[in-house]
């Protein structure tokens, strides 16, 4: 039986801790209609419980994140610039983590020219994009997307998607998984990796996948004992070179919890290295580790 803390983990999702991380969702609380949405501390939290994002003021959110990591095997972890503390994680550990851009294609030059901005400056691995929290939305197949999809060829970066349902009370039809097959048509160099899960369209994903050899699925905001069967067992028959393993810290799960329930996913032994290391470092062009962080 494979230990996931002992394989090396990739995580493609890991953002840091914070004294005021309730201000960090402000851009979509404008967006929010419902009186529920305007008090939770997090967007989304009526989906998770006992949520990590808190530290307390003078506490370092960089060595709080560096010790969830080593405690569980983490070996890198990709995180948005967006955040100071993300931005001197970057320079502090440059081996340790890896660095990806947020955008927004409403400002479509803008966006093009911060992705070449922070590929030169920072050397980003991926772009990432959140339609249904754009404001306004933006679907995944729609023409604005279309200048950042060419970008992200011509600089070799793969672009982080979300699809399926959205999970702060906001319309979703723009994330619907279809969308991703007129992109794959129009972009045949693209790579491209859904995040939050794709449901309730994930046989849609799993077909879409069979179908498009640049279309990936990462894991990511779901605790691995609701991971979706169909993605299970695509990850252990034809898909095992397409499922990349993300997680959740500390937006919504804490990193003991993932890795405590990553043991009952019911992996083959030949899917847990793929699904935990090799595939990021394929899909996002990463010189791979050479071995894990030293036991704390």
């Amino acid at each position: 039986m494979v230990d996931p803390r002992a394989v090396g983990a990739i995580d493609l999702m890991v953002g840091f801790p914070s004294a005021n991380a309730h201000a960090n969702y402000d851009y979509l609380r404008a967006q929010m209609k419902d009186a529920g949405s305007a008090t939770m501390a997090f967007p989304a939290e009526y989906m998770f419980t006992e949520v990590p994002n808190h530290v307390d003021e003078g506490e370092d959110p960089v060595a709080t994140t560096l010790a969830a990591m080593d405690r569980n095997g983490v070996l890198r972890a990709m995180v948005s610039l967006g955040s100071a503390a993300a931005k001197d994680a970057l320079r502090r550990f440059p081996d340790r983590f890896v660095g990806s851009l947020e955008i927004d294609p409403n400002d479509i030059s803008g966006a093009v020219r911060a992705i070449r901005a922070a590929k030169e400056a920072s050397n980003i691995v991926a772009v990432t994009t959140f339609p249904a929290g754009c404001n306004p939305q933006v679907p995944v197949s729609d023409r604005r997307y279309y200048p950042i999809y060419q970008t992200c060829i011509d600089l070799d970066l793969p672009i982080v998607v979300n699809a399926g349902i959205a999970g702060p009370r906001l319309p979703s039809a723009c994330q619907d998984v279809m969308h991703f097959d007129q992109v794959c048509f129009d972009f045949p160099e693209l790579r491209i990796v859904m995040r939050h899960g794709a449901e309730p369209w994930e046989d849609l994903a799993v077909k879409l996948m069979l179908k498009w050899p640049g279309l990936y699925y990462m894991t990511s905001a779901f605790a691995p004992k609701y991971y979706p069967t169909a993605i299970v067992d695509y990850a252990n028959t034809r898909g095992t070179s397409k499922i990349l393993y993300a997680g959740y810290y500390p937006m919504g799960l804490s990193l003991d919890r993932i890795f405590d329930e990553l043991g009952n996913v019911p992996f083959r032994d030949h899917v847990w290295e793929p699904f935990l290391r090799t595939n990021a470092e394929a899909v996002f062009k990463l010189v791979p580790a050479v071995a894990p962080p030293p036991s704390p």
